[in-house]
């Protein structure tokens, strides 16, 4: 293969195809790439597969390693091609369109065994780079392979039914019937449910475990980060609780701001790419990057004691475990389950909420109603009948905050407590923190949740701008009878002069 300077490299000015499927950039392949031991680019019987190809550019990348790495085993550079292409290389494409840009990077035509292939031998058009239509297997209106909608991917035959191949069989090992040493990629994030936005099914984390039951040498991917912390129950808890105890993962490089790997795209939460090692067990590196700098660099465990989830920022771990005193309750045990009404109401069959039926001007044995939008168009007014939790909330002092805040950046965010009148309740935007028997204990509250330090308490778990009653598991309850103040609470417990300085440049600098 000739070296060429790629100015631009085409594979960089891609447009990703959603922000479910981000396309690759080199630069950033290459830094994954860079996991890998360096032997394996001079070991001519190392296999490699990416299960998830969208542009080819993992394949090209590793493919121009190899032909360096090679050289001195196959001089003639045909058959050094020939070899590394057919014997090393291995792609399934997620869709018919990327099939065709795969192997239009990789063998520099859309067919591997066309004119304008570089490669010699292939009896085929797809080479080592498949794509077979595949359909979902439904079962009560889902997929049972990946939990996909019944009513939104049971398509025509000519749409894509983004059932990925790599995750719809008991048995991977049989897409091309061969295990490897390599896998990786970036597979695709979600898969939408019928809702909107953050209500989408994950699907990432199946591609891992997956690729894990293949036993490779080496596993790296880049994925989104809400599994250290957040995500549905069931749906990523389970992946979650596998990767915190898999002494396996021996690097991952943490960015909380995804622009940063994937310029122009939103990913709430960050991403995350790490390094998985069969072989050699032990702590994981953890590697922080913020605003395209390494803040911090530590190899630890990444299941702490006394943890559920992954704390991903090192430096808060020794802060953390001062505060945290068994004789103190959690903050969490103030704050309601989600819609603590009893709002939250489907059509049925469907995703699509039914509306509350609340009026803007009071009538007789109406109580207020607090809704997403009530600060625009006035505070709504509701049949206490239509209450079906939590009654006898609506006739005592509370404190609303909204179930999602912001973006999930601890420097940004803040919690903007409501606090409504009495009778009153609230539609399934906001979560229910009390009730309390008088002002005062609400005026302490109000004076604790303002601080940085409970602020810095919250962002440990709250990595998306998911708001709900577990990201205050570590915040602990202190006693209502007095205004809270930072330097109180940093010296009842204990904090030095630089963990203060910590929290205060991580939480709200400019305040």
């Amino acid at each position: 293969m000739l070296k060429v300077n790629y100015n631009p490299d085409v594979l960089s000015c891609l447009a990703n195809l959603s922000n479910d499927e981000v396309f690759t950039p080199p630069k950033l392949v290459n830094k994954i790439l860079d996991l890998l031991p360096k032997e394996i680019w001079s070991d001519k019987s190392v296999t490699f597969i990416d299960p998830f190809t969208k542009s080819g550019v993992f394949l090209r990348e590793i493919a121009k390693r190899l032909m360096e790495g090679l050289e001195s085993e196959f001089p003639d550079q045909q058959q050094r091609i020939n070899h590394i292409f057919k014997n090393q290389l291995y792609g399934i494409a997620i869709t018919e369109l990327t099939s065709l840009l795969a192997r239009r990077s990789v063998y520099c035509s859309k067919t591997a065994n066309g004119k304008y292939s570089i490669v010699e031998g292939f009896d085929n058009e797809q080479g080592n780079i498949k794509f077979d239509r595949i359909e979902h297997t439904w079962k009560n209106g889902k997929c049972t392979f990946c939990g996909a909608s019944e009513s939104e991917y049971d398509r025509e035959d000519v749409l894509e039914t983004y059932a990925y191949a790599f995750i719809h069989t008991s048995e991977p090992v049989n897409i091309f019937n061969m295990k490897f040493d390599v896998i990786v990629g970036n597979p695709p994030y979600q898969l939408s449910d019928g809702g909107h936005g953050a209500s989408a099914k994950p699907i990432y984390q199946k591609f891992v475990l997956q690729a894990k039951k293949l036993k490779p040498r080496y596993l790296s991917m880049i994925i989104p980060s809400r599994w250290f912390a957040g995500g549905r129950v069931g749906e990523l808890s389970v992946f979650r609780d596998d990767m915190l105890n898999d002494r396996s993962v021996r690097i991952i490089h943490d960015f909380t701001n995804a622009g940063d790997c994937f310029p122009g795209v939103e990913i709430k939460g960050g991403v995350n790419y790490f390094l998985w090692d069969r072989d050699n067990q032990g702590d994981c590196l953890v590697v922080s990057h913020r605003e395209g700098e390494i803040v911090s660099e530590v190899e630890r465990p990444l299941l702490e004691q006394n943890f559920d989830i992954f704390i991903r920022d090192n430096q808060a771990i020794p802060i953390l475990k001062k505060i945290l005193n068994p004789n103190e309750k959690s903050f969490s045990e103030l704050v309601s389950a989600n819609d603590p009404f009893g709002f939250d109401v489907r059509v049925p069959g469907s995703m699509r909420r039914v509306k509350p039926n609340f009026k803007l001007k009071e009538f007789r044995g109406s109580i207020k109603f607090y809704y997403n939008g009530w600060k625009r168009k006035g505070i709504g007014f509701i049949d206490p009948k239509y209450v079906k939790k939590n009654e006898e909330w609506t006739s005592q002092k509370k404190i609303l905050i909204p179930k999602a805040i912001g973006s999930g950046s601890s420097k940004t965010d803040q919690i903007k407590p409501v606090i409504p009148e009495v009778p009153s309740c609230c539609s399934e935007t906001y979560i229910v923190i009390g009730p309390f028997g008088s002002q005062k204990n609400i005026k302490s509250v109000l004076s604790y949740i303002d601080t940085r330090f409970f602020h810095f308490l919250v962002s440990l778990k709250k990595i998306t701008q998911e708001s709900r009653r577990k990201v205050y598991e570590f915040v602990p309850i202190q006693i209502w009878d007095r205004n809270w103040t930072d330097d109180e609470l940093f010296e009842k417990y204990g904090l030095t002069e630089s963990e203060r300085r910590y929290i205060n440049t991580a939480i709200h600098p400019e305040k």
